[in-house]
């Protein structure tokens, strides 16, 4: 084992104010000797989401202890991507992932701490605390806290997506307001993320994929005793990695690896904000990884994951199938994702899931006998979108629309529109101003397709933004379209009217205007003001870069002295 890190805070006659404040904390001259792990995360009462993390960080730490290293448990923030649906606090939902990668660089450097066991369970909260693995480059290992089992009501299952829907069949008279109220006590039963195949659940296969966490893990429900077992199994292998020297994250994270994230996302339909999650992880490794670059794997990739929203099964079954390893030993098998690449395990991906179970031709279908040829998910191309734009294809009866364009200039404005049902079959509805800077925050809009889904028009209608969509979003929508109108992107040039045309099987978007009139409107155009004048969001606004390399607010990767 090399020097360790944290002897910089020990060792030495001038380090006895610190170890002074070290043994206020209770430790002992054993505990001082050893080396020093980081357990990060988000416990506490934001979400249901990390409310799984308590046991599985006390497991955690006694695997690190187990093997010889003394835990240091911090705590870093999390936004509920529920709770702060549909208002302005949205906002805040892309951004908490920067401050959650921030937090974690604080500390472990600030602290020197050798090695780092991380926690995620909230959707934002999976790709920053990966991200700040990255950037702090020491022996860490990723957990997923785990989903919540899925509600049952009348025979149904339900994920909370059937609550925000059942809010558009009450406002059509679908549904009565006692069934909604079923619907809303029913959909959630336990702790823990979102049981479809939204967010969470996507970047925790995603974690597996590119081999950073505890391979066969991500699918164990977040209320399994289970997750204890494999937190004790971390805390014993962050340990090893530290007496071997890696593999660090860095070393993990390579292209491959990336590319194997974006294949699994493709095969699971999973969630379109793995697109502009997996650049902003790639820029921490130093790696050019764009949204262009996850679109090529996302078509080329089949779908063979019946999952929600686009399918019918949920977390909880594939854990009963035999979990994630299902997915990655059949992607590995049929060549989609590249078997050779590195995890924490020191093995080759291949080697961790070789014995997984074959698919069972229902949750997970074999690579050769897929639901679609090509991806869950696409990046689509076109005048409307010249660097590129998101879409959802899992589910769709149709994927190609056209029609003319209702434009909003924010998010509310449509909201109130579709709560009118002021809106018309046919329509394209246009929200703009809510990218990166221009929201700034690019806010998430369940609330507002789940409306149109709910009261029957989910392929009726299509809907764009520069904002982005929930894992949980289904339907003809189409986000994070770049450049964002805020900064001039053709968005910010389109009229009421305007006929729009949407082929997501041709991966294209285009606005069906003459050039010259087009010329003409980016003449005229001007600026809006920035909403935010002071304040967290202003500060990220000044900073933030475009969807297509992750909306990241610094180059990576980060140095730091013990890199070199």
């Amino acid at each position: 084992m090399k020097k360790l890190r944290s002897r910089v805070t020990t060792d030495g006659l001038d380090r006895a104010p610190h170890r002074a404040f070290m043994r206020a904390m209770g430790l002992d001259d054993a505990a001082l000797a050893k080396p020093m792990i980081g357990v990060v995360s988000m416990k506490g009462e934001q979400t249901p989401c990390n409310m799984t993390h308590d046991f599985q960080v006390e497991a955690a730490k006694a695997g690190i202890e187990e093997a010889g290293g003394t835990p240091r448990e911090f705590t870093t923030i999390s936004v509920s991507d529920g709770i702060s649906m549909n208002h302005e606090g949205m906002k805040f939902s892309l951004f908490s992932r920067e401050l959650i990668a921030d937090s974690i660089e604080a500390v472990v450097h600030g602290l020197a701490y050798d090695a780092l066991i991380g926690f995620g369970g909230c959707d934002k909260t999976l790709p920053g605390v990966i991200m700040g693995m990255i950037r702090c480059n020491v022996p860490s290992i990723f957990i997923y806290g785990g989903s919540a089992l899925p509600g049952r009501l009348e025979g149904r299952t339900l994920t909370v997506l059937d609550s925000y829907e059942a809010v558009g069949g009450f406002m059509t008279g679908e549904i009565d307001g006692t069934t909604l109220e079923k619907i809303e006590r029913s959909c959630l039963p336990t702790i823990g993320a979102c049981a479809g195949q939204f967010t969470a659940n996507t970047m925790a296969m995603v974690s597996e994929a590119m081999g950073l966490t505890i391979p066969n893990c991500s699918m164990i429900p977040g209320v399994y005793p289970e997750r204890a077992q494999v937190s004790r199994r971390a805390g014993r292998l962050v340990m090893d990695m530290l007496e071997r020297g890696g593999p660090l994250p860095r070393d993990i994270v390579t292209r491959r690896a990336l590319e194997n994230g974006a294949a699994i996302v493709a095969a699971t339909g999973g969630s379109t904000n793995a697109a502009l999650h997996l650049p902003a992880i790639a820029n921490e490794a130093g790696i050019s990884f764009t949204i262009d670059d996850v679109g090529e794997v996302f078509a080329r990739t089949p779908l063979i994951g019946n999952l929600r929203p686009g399918g019918k099964y949920t977390a909880k079954d594939v854990y009963d199938i035999g979990g994630a390893a299902v997915v990655i030993r059949e992607l590995v098998q049929s060549g989609h994702i590249d078997g050779s690449a590195l995890t924490i395990t020191g093995r080759t991906l291949a080697e961790d899931y070789a014995s997984a179970n074959v698919p069972d031709g229902e949750v997970i279908y074999p690579a050769g006998a897929p639901i679609m040829n090509d991806g869950g998910v696409a990046v689509l191309k076109g005048s409307l979108c010249p660097d590129g734009a998101v879409i959802k294809v899992a589910g769709l009866k149709n994927l190609s629309f056209e029609g003319p364009a209702r434009v909003f200039e924010d998010e509310e404005a449509c909201v109130q529109a579709v709560r009118n049902r002021s809106y018309k079959a046919g329509e394209v509805l246009v929200i703009r101003n809510e990218g990166p800077v221009g929201g700034p925050g690019m806010r998430e809009m369940l609330g507002v397709t789940a409306l149109i889904y709910g009261q029957g028009m989910g392929e009726k209608v299509a809907l764009i933004t520069d904002g982005r969509f929930s894992g949980a979003t289904r339907g003809m929508c189409i986000g994070y379209v770049s450049p964002e109108a805020f900064v001039g992107g053709p968005l910010a040039l389109v009229c009421d009217g305007d006929r729009i045309r949407i082929d997501a099987g041709g991966r294209r978007m285009d606005l069906l205007i003459d050039e010259q009139e087009l010329a003409t409107r980016r003449r005229d155009w001007k600026p809006r003001p920035p909403r935010h004048r002071a304040g967290a969001l202003a500060k990220y606004a000044r900073l933030v870069g475009q969807a297509p390399g992750g909306a990241v607010t610094h180059e990576g990767p980060a140095e730091w002295p013990w890199f070199k």
